[in-house]
């Protein structure tokens, strides 16, 4: 048995004798029957207190791996020993703490994990999920799917892809970006599996653990906890009702020189805010000044209910600063899992080599789906259909609000997108909040995930395009009377409280 210390490590010293020595029983190497040396013999040869010997056996025992036989010692158990010796059944459960890496202790899956539940029950009005109305939805998409493939025995969409996606494909989303003020070659798209995994892919092969990341605060959830999972920093810009300030970022690149922007410009999530086209200029001859990249997140760039939506940063870049991702999934069906990526042919060539081991290409059928919905000119007759949809959607909640809010709600009418974006009345705790509206059956994402550092418990984020239209008029009403029924418990409190004080005689 060999057992190296170091005293140079937080690690506790039994700690690192009880896992050099799992190791080598696990590993076979000690066989069962070994008789492991006694403890005040180990704690001498290793220099120890003979109690720092005495709980690394006791770990091992606790793990079934050894165990005591009088005038033999300590001694490796095979697993027939360990049955007999032990009262309790050996058909357990894992010891899932010890088996999970450090690494998965960092993600905090609970929101999109329950949200996506909470979205799938009938009893259940949700402004919670940042998903399309599944009644909106273009179903002529996949109309004909069937004897397109069975009977004119076209296999493609069931064959594997290349990792960056169908060359047909990428040269039909060319069409798209040339639409966008992009003029890109195929060999500068990606597809992906759905855009976050171009934001996932971003964290990965971008950062370093210490590494800096700045974002919009607040910013969309999901890409904040990518990045700190990988161990960067993420700094929070403020905003404004024109986006980020971008004053206050340039202080920023000249003091931390950060890795990446990540940025939503054109109705963010949860804001719904624009960056103004001035800032939208200025970040980018930013980030030439300071040799950052930009990664530009445009989910929800199409859906413009008012006006038309400012050029996107990637159509302002000529050096090939900004990495830019889009997708279907907020347009066409998020069950598709399909996005884009833009970007130089240096980074797209990295990218799709990490891309080919999550997950080699994404769905060919979806990819197909998708080509022939842009080829035979659906997707853009459809874009205007969702866009009349959700404008009346929004203006529902917007005049839902109106009507059932308390007095000192603040909220936004934004000009696309899927959000809108309120800060609560004085007092309400959006945590408490989420706990009272669920007792009306109504649900909502809370402010604090979109912050970088556990702020934003006085904003909520409703979105307007999930729910049946018909829903969205008494889930507002029901939403604001949780709000109410908080305020008047908090009322209740205070009068209490001042009567404790100053008792009336």
């Amino acid at each position: 048995m060999r057992v190296i210390i170091s005293r140079d490590t937080d690690t506790p010293i039994y700690v690192q004798i009880f896992e050099q020595v799992r190791r080598q029983i696990l590993s076979g190497e000690l066989l069962p029957g070994f008789r492991l040396p006694a403890e005040r013999k180990l704690a001498e040869s290793l220099g120890v207190n003979r109690t720092t010997i005495l709980n690394a056996y006791r770990e091992l025992k606790a793990d079934g791996l050894v165990g005591s036989q009088v005038g033999n010692g300590t001694i490796v158990l095979t697993y027939l020993e360990e049955e007999l010796n032990s009262k309790n059944d050996i058909s357990q459960e894992p010891i899932w703490n010890q088996i999970f890496s450090q690494y998965s202790s960092k993600f905090d899956s609970y929101i999109v994990k329950d949200l996506l539940e909470l979205a799938s029950r009938s009893d259940v009005i949700s402004f919670a999920t940042g998903i399309a109305s599944p009644e909106t939805g273009p179903i002529q998409a996949l109309k004909g799917i069937e004897y397109e493939i069975v009977e004119k025995k076209n296999y493609k969409a069931l064959l594997h892809s290349p990792t960056e996606g169908f060359m047909s494909l990428r040269e039909a989303v060319c069409g798209l970006m040339h639409k966008r003020g992009v003029y890109c070659k195929y060999d500068e798209v990606m597809m992906l599996s759905g855009s976050q995994q171009g934001i996932d892919l971003v964290g990965k092969l971008l950062l370093d653990p210490g590494d800096v990341v700045v974002v919009e605060e607040p910013s969309f959830f999901p890409a904040i906890q990518a990045f700190k999972t990988i161990g960067a920093r993420v700094m929070g810009i403020p905003m404004d009702d024109k986006g980020m300030r971008i004053d206050v970022l340039e202080q920023l690149l000249q003091r931390y020189r950060p890795k990446f922007i990540y940025t939503m410009p054109t109705f963010q999530n949860p804001t719904g805010i624009e960056m103004e086209l001035e800032r939208r200029k200025k970040l980018v001859e930013l980030a030439y000044k300071y040799r950052v990249l930009i990664v530009e997140d445009d989910a929800y760039g199409d859906l413009c209910y008012e006006g038309h939506s400012l050029p996107i940063l990637k159509s302002m870049d000529n050096y090939g600063y900004i990495i830019y991702l889009s997708t279907f999934s907020k347009n066409v069906y998020s069950g598709l899992r399909l996005g884009w990526m833009v970007a130089h042919k240096r980074v797209v060539k990295e990218f799709a080599a990490a891309k080919q081991i999550m997950d080699l290409h994404s769905s060919s059928l979806s990819q197909w789906i998708i080509e022939r919905f842009i080829t035979n000119g659906s997707l853009e007759a459809h874009v205007p259909k969702i866009c009349r949809e959700y404008k009346l959607r929004r203006d529902a909640m917007y005049d839902a609000l109106s009507k059932y809010a308390p007095s000192d709600l603040i909220w936004n009418r934004p000009r696309g997108g899927y959000y809108i974006w309120c800060r609560l009345p004085g007092g309400v705790s959006a945590s408490k909040l989420v706990s009272k509206a669920a007792e009306y059956k109504v649900v909502f994402v809370p402010g604090t995930p979109f912050f970088t550092s556990g702020q934003g418990d006085d904003f909520i984020r409703l979105n307007f395009t999930f729910a049946a239209f018909k829903d969205i008029d008494e889930g507002v009403k029901k939403l604001c009377l949780a709000m109410k029924d908080l305020i008047d418990t908090k009322d209740n409190q205070e009068v209490f409280t001042d009567m404790e004080i100053n008792p009336i005689v």
